[in-house]
């Protein structure tokens, strides 16, 4: 099974914690989305003939784009065996006329940014929509035949509280929608909350707090019916990611096409595409370098994707000598309690997901 990403580089504006790559709203969107195609076509060969199974448009904000532009982008791919097929969406861009535009493309997943249902605390970081153009959005997905909803919630944003954050955790679950992706803000280098910090006009929220919104998270979520299947992911079953499972579950190829974008190729070779959109409007080859990788690093980025996961760690997967260096480093915290093993995989128990970062750092090879 293969997968497809595509970079989508554009924003109405910077949200104050975002380190992704992006740029201002595009003039060229058309140019973009030839730019895609050809790209696509120069390297397809990566996937080694390989089905294409996921699609995933990312960003930036893909839903910034004209409709009928997305739609021409996802027609140049191969997706006559696609089944999961997501656009990422800003709330301030779900009209009844895009929904109706992006199904008719093909997609059948969105996910939807609505990172928190308090006014202030979106003012804080930057957005532009408030919660009721969220609730509305879903609404209009929902409605307009979008199986499959996904959507985004920050807890630890300045101002918040135990209280809000679980005001928005009720607001999204009594949506219904199949799956949430919740993340504990990050202060990123480079970014403006980064800056805020380092002059004092913002605090990172107390470790103490944010365990109590994580548990509130967890708990919440199972009361739904939802499955919490990787550390940040939550979903009813049977509305699990598919693409980032794939990720998380070491399945490629996955072929990453735009500025920003990185692949891994059925060669075993990892590619980025070079963060600058103009270059790539002229070349898309021009900016695409080949990222070298160890035996080691390769076997830590398989690592640390799969002990995020309820399924945890195939040990088969592994070199032999990688198995025995983190079957040695993992007794343990297997003794501790703060990892398992079961059926020849190796996982972290998911009431220990808080502490995974520590764990996993101690079993790097």
């Amino acid at each position: 099974m293969a997968s497809i990403y595509i970079h989508i580089p554009y924003c109405h504006s910077k949200c104050a914690y975002c380190d992704f790559y992006s740029v201002a709203r595009p003039a060229e969107a058309s140019a973009y989305a030839a730019a895609v195609a050809r790209e696509w076509e120069m390297r397809r060969h990566e996937l080694g003939g390989q089905t294409v199974r996921t699609v995933y448009f990312g960003g930036g904000t893909p839903s910034i784009l004209p409709p009928d532009v997305i739609g021409r982008m996802a027609s140049s791919l191969p997706l006559a065996d696609a089944v999961e097929l997501t656009l990422e969406a800003n709330p301030e861009d779900v009209t009844p006329e895009a929904v109706t535009a992006w199904r008719s493309a093909g997609f059948n997943r969105v996910s939807i940014g609505v990172q928190s249902l308090v006014d202030t605390e979106l003012r804080a970081v930057g957005r532009r929509h408030s919660a009721r153009r969220a609730l509305d959005a879903i609404a209009m997905l929902q409605d307009g035949g979008i199986g499959r909803v996904s959507a985004d919630l920050i807890y630890g944003l300045p101002g918040q509280t135990e209280e809000s954050f679980g005001q928005s955790l009720e607001g999204i679950l009594a949506t219904g929608v199949g799956h949430l992706s919740a993340y504990s803000l990050s202060f990123e280098p480079g970014t403006r909350l980064w800056r805020w910090l380092e002059q004092g006009r913002v605090s990172e929220a107390p470790e103490e707090l944010t365990e109590k919104m994580y548990g509130m998270l967890c708990r919440a979520t199972a009361a739904a019916g939802m499955c919490h299947y990787e550390i940040s992911n939550f979903a009813v079953p049977g509305q699990e990611s598919a693409h980032n499972s794939s990720y998380w579950d070491g399945v490629t190829p996955y072929l990453g096409l735009g500025p920003g974008a990185h692949s891994l190729g059925a060669d075993g070779v990892r590619r980025c595409v070079g963060a600058d959109v103009r270059a790539y409007l002229a070349d898309p080859l021009s900016v695409l370098t080949v990222e070298e990788e160890s035996a080691r690093e390769r076997v830590n980025d398989r690592l640390v994707a799969s002990l995020r996961t309820a399924r945890g760690l195939d040990m088969a997967s592994l070199p032999e000598w990688a198995r025995a260096e983190i079957a040695a480093s993992a007794r343990g915290f297997v003794s501790a309690g703060l990892l398992e093993e079961l059926d020849g995989r190796l996982r972290i128990p998911p009431e220990r997901w808080l502490v995974a970062d520590a764990v996993i750092r101690e079993l790097l090879v």
